[in-house]
């Protein structure tokens, strides 16, 4: 399951919402981070997340590890 789904199956089943709400919220979540985050995530969390048939998650989560020092 893609990183997105995960978090909108968590924030429809916590916030009792419908799947479609859930995903609006998400998606909010997302734009508002993405403005605030410094780069390389910054911009590109949705991607990171697996929405937009970005890269594979688990390859951009160890290169980001890696730039923090994991």
């Amino acid at each position: 399951m893609a990183m997105m789904d995960e978090l909108v199956q968590q924030i429809a089943t916590r916030a009792n919402l419908p799947p479609d709400k859930a995903m609006q919220a998400a998606r909010t979540a997302i734009e508002f981070l993405d403005g605030r985050l410094p780069p390389p995530v910054g911009g590109n969390l949705g991607r990171l997340l697996g929405e937009g048939g970005g890269p594979d998650v688990g390859d951009i989560a160890g290169k980001l590890g890696g730039l923090f020092g994991r």
